[in-house]
């Protein structure tokens, strides 16, 4: 019977019932002496608050995705195992799987707003700059700060809150366009108001912050992808790393097949299109492109990748910073640029600037080489005349519309444009 009672207690872990064997007399050595096994302890992520960027918070991003990262719910690298250490903190970007159910995964890619060795330089320039020492409390120098100080006592997101910073999107501010920004902070409790009285300081803090730094997440935010605009899904922030739905870069189509290559020089036209023309009046531009700016889903879809450098100019109110504020430069200003960077003028920027860029650095690697050579030089001539700024007086949109002409019979309808079959072969838009 005392055998029988002990091999029960190296087998429960109920602690009432353990409570029952003890109350019988068992001892307790005995039983662990008669059950070698070991519980298996399932290997995990260490994480850190260094690799996350936590230990900086409140000078960050957000901390909306956190509990994702220490629950496991995402993991690094493009397999499900969890028994990895961490990657890199040098890399800018990775590669990871996020799930909601814990049995269905998907691709997503985790970056930061800038490498960390600028984050780390940035970091120093504000302890240097502001408390005069080597290493600081980065929110408490932040915050003492007359730029900050006036973000605590404002009520509303206005133009001269953000003079003089970095970002492109910021360089022509509207007040209808900083309204949207706090209306859609996806870092906060949606108070779906204009004002700033749901935000406490250290959402100010984190805003500011990351307008600063890059204002990638935000554009990401306030032009959801779920109502037609071309970026990838923002998912959430941890410290001073961004979530993201996942795109392979533009880059790795170069040497795509032609047809392939066809379908994405179209898309791409098609978002310059929506950039200068869309239902809400912002004409969007960019300031630098590469072959990382643009990415490409799994079903075939084009997307803005990095919108880092997208400025943007409101049609409908105008610009209401004049060149004479955009000079104005503070701590906040010099985070993760020089200090003496040129602004470019509001009033400097044209329809076809977009276009122009993408003819010099990204349509050549596309579709140079690919077609059949009457098609090809027709291309060709348009890429040339395209880079050297058009040369005429046409605007950008015929200049798009001419190359789409030359495009559109080059393109197929089959399995591998997912994100417009089968419904190419119904439609004459196709």
């Amino acid at each position: 019977m005392g055998c029988w009672i002990c091999c029960l207690c190296s087998r429960v872990a109920d602690p009432l019932m353990l409570l029952l064997v003890l109350a019988l007399g068992c001892n307790p050595s005995t039983a662990a002496t008669a059950s070698p096994s070991v519980p298996h302890v399932k290997p995990s992520y260490n994480f850190g608050r260094t690799f996350l960027g936590l230990d900086k918070c409140n000078a960050c991003i957000g901390t909306s995705i956190c509990k994702k990262f220490f629950k496991e719910e995402i993991r690094f690298d493009t397999w499900l195992s969890s028994h990895l250490k961490l990657p890199p903190s040098s890399l800018l970007s990775y590669s990871g799987n996020y799930t909601d159910d814990a049995k269905s995964w998907r691709l997503v890619d985790i970056t930061r707003l800038t490498s960390k060795y600028q984050h780390d330089r940035a970091d120093k320039r504000i302890c240097t700059s502001l408390l005069k020492t080597k290493t600081c409390s980065l929110e408490r120098a932040l915050r003492r700060t007359q730029r900050f100080q006036k973000w605590l006592r404002a009520k509303r997101l206005t133009p001269d809150l953000v003079q003089g910073l970095s970002s492109p999107m910021l360089r022509c501010p509207s007040q209808r366009l900083l309204d949207r920004i706090v209306r859609r902070y996806a870092e906060v409790p949606d108070a779906g108001s204009i004002y700033m009285d749901h935000l406490t300081d250290r959402d100010k803090l984190r805003l500011l912050y990351t307008l600063a730094v890059n204002s990638h997440p935000i554009l990401l935010q306030i032009f959801p992808d779920v109502e037609g605009w071309p970026f990838p899904r923002y998912l959430g922030s941890c410290g001073r790393l961004v979530v993201s739905a996942s795109t392979r870069p533009l880059r790795d189509f170069f040497g795509a097949a032609a047809e392939v290559a066809a379908d994405l020089a179209l898309q791409l036209l098609a978002v310059l299109r929506s950039m200068g023309t869309n239902d809400l009046n912002y004409f969007f531009y960019f300031t630098h492109v590469d072959a990382g700016t643009f990415g490409v889903f799994s079903n075939g879809h084009l997307f803005i990748r990095d919108a880092s450098t997208l400025g943007i100019i409101d049609k409908e109110e105008g610009s209401q910073l004049i060149d004479g504020q955009q000079e104005y430069k503070d701590i906040f200003s010099c985070l993760t640029v020089d200090c003496q960077s040129p602004f470019v003028s509001c009033d400097s920027i044209r329809e076809k600037h977009s276009l122009v860029m993408v003819c010099q650095e990204l349509l050549p690697k596309l579709l140079t080489g690919k077609f059949p050579p009457p098609v090809q030089e027709k291309i060709d001539t348009f890429l040339r005349r395209c880079a050297r700024g058009l040369g005429d007086d046409r605007g950008a949109n015929k200049a798009m519309a001419e190359l789409a002409e030359i495009l559109k019979p080059l393109r197929s309808c089959d399995s591998r444009f997912a994100y417009r079959y089968p419904d190419c072969r119904y439609s004459d838009k196709y």
